[in-house]
């Protein structure tokens, strides 16, 4: 199935939670010279305009990245306040929201010279939109299935790696598909940074996730999950975001405990955030 699109659902509380994870992990990576590839198995467009027939659909920024830009000013935490302004740099002008960018975007922002980042899609739509974005020579954009590429990419040629892994989950099987690659990848590079994202919906299949990332063997899991609403709530859609950080780096936790207790006012009176690790410390 190729129906997703994440135009619908640019910048919304998810993407913050998500790549604000994401900019956390690179600039940590970024504090030493040794070479990385940056692999992201579903990289969509990579730029979003905010007023594109799809995103204005559902109007999802307006309950995600809108009410920290419009409190930018008044943001104290230094996570937070990079991330704020690398988002103002993809302005046009810079005094107003218009765009949110992907992730390739986030990640092409701190490639080196000796840096590599390929980028993987298989929906043909969102194919051609991420070539026709500007990207460093480093990064590569590859038209196929990112778990599939992400297996036949490795061992990497680089001292280290780092894979994003953001699924639609549209397919029950992709929680159980994601376990596999990611199983198989850290027995092919143990010491990888892997992130996967991961929406919670009332039919709770990101349990199949979680406990099958458990029962791998992988060692050091770590998991934050950022509630928009609580469960009892919520009978269809999703109410928070969760993300999986294999093999974090040191320091993630509290880094982004601090960040996100800036975020949850600014997203409504029921949001929360939560974090824990899964197997070690």
């Amino acid at each position: 199935m190729l129906s997703y699109q994440h135009a619908y659902h640019a910048g919304n509380f998810a993407d913050v939670h998500k790549h604000l994870t994401l900019y956390a992990v690179r600039d940590y990576l970024l504090r030493k010279k040794s070479a990385i590839t940056y692999i992201d198995t579903h990289a969509g467009r990579g730029l979003y305009p905010l007023v594109t027939k799809e995103t204005q659909r559902l109007k999802e920024y307006r309950e995600g990245v809108a009410p920290l830009w419009q409190a930018r000013q008044q943001l104290s935490d230094p996570l937070l306040e990079k991330w704020v302004a690398s988002l103002e740099s993809v302005q046009p002008q810079s005094t107003e929201l218009s765009h949110y960018p992907g992730s390739p975007w986030w990640l092409a922002q701190g490639l080196r010279e000796q840096d590599s980042l390929r980028l993987f899609e298989l929906h043909p739509g969102e194919h051609e939109h991420l070539s026709g974005q500007a990207l460093p020579k480093q990064a590569r954009r590859i038209y196929g299935d990112g778990l599939l590429g992400l297996k036949q990419l490795l061992p990497v040629a680089t001292p280290r790696l780092c894979v994003l892994i953001d699924p639609s989950y549209e397919r029950k099987v992709e929680y159980q598909e994601v376990v596999d690659a990611v199983a198989y990848s850290l027995e092919k590079a143990r010491h990888a940074v892997v992130m996967i994202w991961y929406p919670l919906l009332p039919a709770g299949h990101h349990d199949t996730l979680l406990s099958g990332l458990e029962a791998s063997g992988i060692r050091k899991i770590w998991h934050s999950e950022l509630l928009l609403r609580a469960a009892a709530e919520s009978t269809h859609g999703m109410y928070g975001s969760g993300m999986v950080v294999i093999n974090p780096p040191w320091g993630l936790d509290e880094q982004l405990a601090a960040a996100m207790s800036q975020v949850t006012p600014l997203l409504g009176s029921d949001s929360r955030y939560r974090a824990k690790w899964r197997v070690g410390e």
